[in-house]
């Protein structure tokens, strides 16, 4: 999404984001001007956009698909569900959601110190 801000100029940028018990799925199309062919499939000389993006997605055996042209860019990222998502016990949150909801805001925070 980032490069997709920053390069494309792109008047419309969508991200979906499709999950199932076996994958995630994440895809980010624009309508902006595309990747220059010639950098497409190796990248841009002192970047890490593209080829920073294959080098990570390789690492944690995902994969990833860039098609691009003139009418915009889809970037597609599909990850294996056992390294996308958390295994646990049914019925139990997950450790990411027993963090977030027991996170307190900085207002909640603020608000207890005023009353207590």
């Amino acid at each position: 999404m980032t490069n997709a801000f920053r390069h494309s100029h792109a008047t419309r940028i969508e991200v979906v984001v499709e999950y199932h018990s076996n994958q995630l799925g994440v895809l980010v199309s624009d309508n902006g001007n595309g990747i220059d062919s010639q950098f497409l499939h190796s990248g841009r000389e002192g970047h890490w956009g593209l080829s920073g993006m294959r080098e990570r997605t390789e690492k944690i055996g995902a994969k990833l698909k860039v098609c691009s042209n003139s009418a915009g860019t889809e970037v597609e990222l599909v990850v294996p569900g056992s390294i996308a998502f958390e295994a646990h016990a049914p019925g139990s949150a997950s450790k990411w959601m027993s963090m977030w909801h027991g996170r307190k805001t900085g207002a909640e925070s603020q608000n207890e110190r005023q009353v207590g």
